[in-house]
């Protein structure tokens, strides 16, 4: 009698964005996520088959570079992801045993992804929440770049002067959104952000973080997105 070999895993309708430097290693996606599509763009390499056209803005840069080039044609779901696999310090931010993204992504829940549109992987408020933004914070503290320069961003980014008064959602611009979601903004408004990024003179930490407590809002979320610690790990990750 022969056996049947083992039913292979569907494919996953998805895609994992990740930035990175020439010389970091992204094997370990397409190691160990084969499930996932992936678009790994190189920031400071040119040659390379993915790649943006300046390293400015952080992760910003190829998260929206991406979502720009492939508006008409998106997977189901896609993750953004830093390059890094897992450890401390490196993925301290990570908010998975390990500190590992290939333990993040392999738990996360699609159907969550799907019916919210929007989720951080990170559910540990600190750094973050529940007030990590306060643009009009008195007194003033010009230490704080992206409040000092986030009503003037959000000015040009959105086109109103209705700033709120905190911005807020768990650090560090790792998360999941649904097509549909990405669906809801006309391509010209992701447009506009990218050449917001690229033509900005602020410098790239301030551009990048304004950006990392922008996307919730860009994919529909409040200001102040801090959901309840294990209601996130519930939902996100299926954690009990």
């Amino acid at each position: 009698m022969v056996e049947k070999p083992a039913a292979t895993k569907p494919a996953i309708d998805g895609i994992i964005v990740v930035g990175k430097q020439k010389n970091e290693d992204t094997d370990w996606i397409a190691a160990e996520l084969p499930e996932w599509q992936n678009a790994i763009y190189v920031v400071n390499d040119h040659t390379a088959p993915l790649h943006t056209i300046v390293n400015k803005g952080r992760e910003a840069q190829p998260y929206l570079t991406y979502i720009v080039d492939n508006y008409h044609n998106l997977p189901e779901t896609i993750v953004f992801l830093h390059p890094h696999r897992a450890g401390y310090p490196v993925a301290w931010h990570t908010d998975a045993p390990g500190y590992s993204n290939v333990a993040s992504i392999k738990s996360l829940n699609i159907d969550f992804v799907q019916r919210n549109g929007y989720a951080n992987l990170r559910c540990i408020f600190i750094p973050g929440c529940p007030d990590e933004v306060q643009p009009f914070r008195e007194p003033r503290d010009e230490t704080r770049t992206i409040e000092t320069n986030m009503p003037a961003a959000w000015f040009d980014l959105f086109n109103t002067t209705d700033v709120p008064s905190v911005i807020a959602t768990p650090c560090c611009a790792q998360f999941a959104v649904s097509r549909d979601q990405v669906l809801k903004r006309p391509w010209e408004d992701y447009k506009k952000y990218h050449t917001w990024l690229l033509d900005t003179s602020l410098d790239d930490d301030t551009s990048g973080r304004i950006f990392e407590y922008l996307w919730h809002i860009i994919f529909g979320q409040d200001p102040v997105y801090c959901p309840d610690k294990d209601q996130c790990y519930f939902d996100v990750y299926g954690r009990e």
